[in-house]
């Protein structure tokens, strides 16, 4: 299957040329981006994605796209390409200056790309830590910016040694997040995420798993400060905990291998990955 893509008000191939060198999406990564699941032709959650978008803009300073215009753009690209896996949207902030600063004066406007292509999904996943850490006091702390390169590296990181994700801890020494998802520690009869404070991202799946998993009696909650320090993971690894990650195209996967070596899965993560699935089909835009 190949990627769609939607840019200027109609579709293209891979091949054409739809975004100006001087874009500063690619000059100085100045961007943000979300990224859906397909289910049935559908972009799950896409009501939410569109919020954080805009949330995510703001942070950084950027006009949100125009709703009605990205909506008419994700129906184009999957009416076009109906078997995807997977959706993105891209704003920057358009045609600018070589250097960081924006030309307001100039009125820069923004770009806007959406594209729809397969996706790869499986049922577990395999997690490695890394010796990097995320910066919960970044000026870009929880917004989902297209400066990706932090998280190339440590993916790259976890592909060499045969995972499929890399897990961070933060400037303090807390769990933190994985380069595209966040994790979801089980013990002592329940799951904890780490807090938002913690500088990771506000992923949807995570929220979808708090209020869902509310509803349907699963202990799963948000960790208090300090609750849930890094060295957590040697205890997955000794089998006194166990590990779950969360995310759009993922899901909520429980995790088999840490550090290369293989750990348990635990029956809340398992429950949790299952709830998540039935609800899923309940409702593509919860």
């Amino acid at each position: 299957m190949s990627v769609v893509i939607w840019a200027d008000g109609r579709l293209h191939a891979p091949s054409d040329r739809i975004v100006t060198g001087v874009d500063h999406g690619l000059t100085v990564g100045d961007g943000v981006f979300e990224t859906c699941a397909v289910h049935a032709g559908r972009a799950f959650a896409l009501t939410r994605h569109l919020r954080r978008l805009a949330r995510s803009a703001a942070g950084l300073g950027l006009a949100a796209p125009d709703e009605g215009v990205v909506r008419d753009a994700v129906s184009a690209v999957l009416a076009a390409a109906p078997d995807s896996g997977r959706l993105r949207i891209t704003c920057t902030g358009g045609p600018g200056p070589l250097g960081s600063h924006r030309d307001v004066t100039d009125g820069q406007r923004g770009t806007l790309v959406v594209l729809a292509g397969p996706a790869h999904r499986s049922a577990t996943s395999r997690a490695v830590r890394v010796p990097w850490v995320r910066n919960e006091r970044s000026a870009v702390a929880g917004l989902k910016t297209t400066s990706y390169a932090e998280n190339v590296v440590a993916l790259a990181e976890a592909h060499r040694r045969g995972a499929d994700e890399a897990v961070l801890a933060n400037t303090v020494g807390d769990l933190c997040e994985g380069t595209g998802s966040n994790v979801v520690v089980e013990r002592d009869g329940e799951l904890v995420t780490p807090a938002l404070a913690s500088g990771c991202l506000a992923g949807i799946t995570r929220e979808l798993l708090l209020e869902w998993g509310a509803a349907a009696g699963l202990p799963v909650r948000e960790a208090r400060p300090g609750e849930l320090p890094y060295a957590v993971l040697d205890d997955v690894l000794a089998g006194r905990a166990h590990l779950a990650l969360t995310g759009s195209i993922r899901n909520v996967t429980p995790v088999v291998s840490l550090d290369e070596r293989d750990v348990a899965v635990g029956e809340l993560a398992r429950a949790a990955a299952e709830l998540f699935e039935a609800r899923l089909a309940d409702d593509l835009d919860p």
